[in-house]
């Protein structure tokens, strides 16, 4: 190949790429090649795939023999080489926003990954660099896109989750991304499988009628502190015990435990603030490590339920305000706050986070939420911090071992 000729708008370059099967020392002798031949590295990108590396330089063309060197260190190592010269232009920096944009699907399809990119392309922002996150429970896949109108984007994101059946959640890439956060879990239904009001009128025999009036204030259709006073009534002449077993009863969600773990050891503050009640919420606060905790009391007086919730509610409104509080007690500003919810009563807090997400939620809630989750373990929130399953099992090892 012959040397490349510098342009008059900057100097001579040369991309090489370089594709075979991965061993220990490839890196280090394709650099090696081009060691004491002039060459300065501008640009390099390296990935491995089950086995198989890709890499990509690029560097100022050096003398004669760079391109040489380059076709010989790959034959040596077994690897496939195209060259190209060119010229060392700086990139304009495109207009619009660096975003994240974290695609999830179980099973992850050819088509929803042409129609996620396709949309990206369509809105003038171009994706960088692709990375997995997780290979399982669900395959997690992470796009760095430069050029993004953020919200934009995410409304036309939300149209092709919907119809190719799987997750995408678009945040804000750079130091937006890093750092201690605050993150506040809604608990029945998101942190929990249960909703433990009906695990209360279950004892009472009235758990349908509850699940009923429950289900319907989820959605939106009751105001939701009224339903409470509804439902709490439900549990009038209860003996106090039962919640004991309510408490004995309660099922984490899938993940639930890992998500926590993470967390801590990231030195992240979670919180839990619930329309339930702090009866069974507190005891499950103190065995994950949670420091904040906001939720509902239960009056009882002699030993039983009275029918009553014991001070003021926790709504939609209060959820919101605890948020702020906790993000205010951490010094954290709102921009470095996560909410997880489920209902509607949790609209204001996802819509007051730096980052809300809708998890396994209701129509309304994952209409109106910044970012949904429909899979079914909660762990895979830290997908959308960028944290990879790969970090996860590193991180569990470490606490074990």
């Amino acid at each position: 190949m012959s040397a490349a000729v510098s342009p008059p708008d900057g100097p001579s370059t040369l991309l090489a790429t370089l594709t075979g099967a991965d061993r220990p020392g490839l890196t280090a002798a394709v650099f090696a090649a081009l060691a004491g031949r002039g060459a300065e590295v501008l640009d390099v990108a390296q990935l491995v795939v089950r086995g198989h590396v890709t890499l990509a330089l690029l560097t100022t063309a050096g003398d004669d023999g760079a391109a040489g060197a380059l076709e010989v260190v790959a034959e040596e190592q077994g690897l496939e080489l195209a060259l190209s010269p060119g010229v060392d232009r700086a990139e304009a920096p495109r207009a619009g926003s660096r975003v994240h944009v974290t695609l999830l699907g179980s099973p992850l399809l050819p088509e929803a990954v042409a129609a996620v990119a396709a949309t990206v392309a369509g809105s003038g922002a171009n994706i960088d660099r692709i990375r997995r996150l997780a290979p399982r429970p669900v395959t997690a896949v992470e796009l760095d896109v430069s050029g993004a109108e953020p919200e934009g984007l995410r409304r036309e994101l939300v149209r092709v989750a919907a119809d190719h059946g799987v997750d995408v959640a678009v945040s804000p890439a750079g130091l937006a991304r890093h750092g201690r956060r605050l993150v506040v879990l809604d608990v029945d239904s998101t942190l929990i499988q249960d909703e433990v009001i009906e695990l209360l009128a279950a004892h009472a025999g009235r758990e349908r009628e509850v699940a009923a009036v429950t289900e319907r204030a989820m959605r939106g259709e009751l105001d939701f502190a009224a339903s409470l006073h509804e439902r709490v009534a439900a549990l009038a002449g209860l003996d106090a015990a039962v919640l004991d077993d309510v408490r004995a009863a309660v099922r984490l969600t899938p993940g639930a435990q890992t998500l926590c773990d993470v967390l801590h050891r990231l030195g992240f503050t979670l919180a839990l603030v619930s329309g339930g009640f702090t009866e069974v919420v507190q005891p499950l606060a103190d065995s994950l490590g949670i420091a904040h905790v906001r939720a509902n009391g239960l009056e009882v007086v002699e030993g039983r339920l009275t029918g009553r919730v014991s001070g003021p509610v926790v709504d939609r409104a209060a959820k919101a305000v605890a948020l702020r509080e906790f993000a205010a007690a951490e010094g954290l500003p709102m921009s470095r706050t996560v909410a997880v919810g489920d209902g509607a009563n949790d609209l204001d807090m996802l819509a007051a986070a730096g980052l809300g997400i809708a998890f396994n939620a209701k129509p309304l809630v994952r209409e109106q939420a910044q970012t949904s989750l429909t899979s079914p373990y909660l762990d895979s929130v830290l997908y959308l911090l960028g944290i990879s399953r790969e970090e996860v099992e590193e991180a569990g090892a470490a606490a074990t071992g």
